[in-house]
């Protein structure tokens, strides 16, 4: 789990169990702690169609303030949902001559057995020179906004909703992708599962150590916006002849290395930042 560019929670999940019973068992303690540290932050849960059932939808209304943003799972009743919108979008591709168009709409929907009660859909419907490429999502965020906190009345229309909310989880994914390139966290080969996981537990501790770096060290400077990978390659991974002297360490980089200058500012400011700041 990721809140920002900071992992909350690394845990690595038996195949046989149910993903949603996981993700609401580390939810629980999360919550409490994310209250305590930002209270007047709204928090918003964003998941897979793995997770849109109605037990951990039910649960996130318990929670208040806390706000889904869930995949649906398309099929045939969805489908039809979205055949207006699509005849939108192909009419518009095929006059503008487009490679894609797409359409946004909403609905209230409730399945048969297993939901407790409806809830607002928000469907992208999307057509390609390859064919139509629907998506779906549940959300409790109402159409209108949260009038308290933005004035604007289409802060959650379904295209906004869509495409900024829901589609803020690819940058959210972009956080593990830092890890398994940058950092071997899917370097899991012991054959014990708690084995693995602590493995994977160092990973993140040193993901969260590197996440750290350009804020505290590394503003204004190129590596300002790097990813732990190239941290990591760039400024770690530093070819250097250590001498060992009786009352000093020397440390001899080569004079060719370009981010002398940087290498210099990091353990700088590192020093001369305030106590407990960060």
């Amino acid at each position: 789990m990721v809140w920002g560019s900071v992992v909350l929670w690394a845990q690595l999940r038996i195949g046989d169990t149910d993903p949603q019973a996981d993700v609401l068992a580390a939810l629980q303690p999360l919550l409490p702690a994310l209250r305590k540290r930002c209270p007047r932050a709204r928090i918003f849960v964003r998941g897979d169609s793995g997770l849109c059932r109605d037990e951990g939808m039910n649960f996130c209304a318990s929670q208040d303030p806390v706000e889904y943003v869930l995949g649906l799972a398309k099929h045939s009743v969805l489908v039809e949902r979205v055949q207006r919108p699509w005849d939108a979008a192909a009419a518009k591709r095929c006059l503008c001559g487009l490679s894609s168009a797409r359409e946004f709409t909403q609905f209230e929907y409730q399945t048969h057995k297993s939901w407790s009660r409806s809830r607002r859909g928000v469907a992208k419907a999307e057509t390609l020179a390859q064919g139509n490429n629907p998506r779906f999502v549940v959300t409790s965020l109402p159409a209108a906004g949260f009038k308290e906190q933005e004035k604007s009345a289409d802060r959650f229309a379904p295209q906004r909703l869509y495409e900024q909310v829901y589609g803020e989880r690819g940058n959210r994914e972009n956080v593990l992708k830092q890890q398994v390139l940058g950092l071997p966290a899917d370097r899991l080969s012991p054959h014990y599962l708690a084995s693995n996981q602590l493995r994977l537990g160092w990973a993140t501790l040193a993901y969260l150590l590197l996440e750290r770096l350009p804020t505290l060290t590394l503003g204004g400077t190129e590596l300002a916006h790097a990813t732990a990978g190239t941290i990591r390659l760039k400024l770690l991974k530093v070819a250097a002849a250590v001498t060992v002297r009786v009352r000093r360490v020397y440390g001899q980089l080569c004079s060719a290395f370009p981010l002398q200058s940087v290498f210099r500012t990091c353990p700088e400011r590192w020093m001369n930042r305030p106590l407990g700041s960060g």
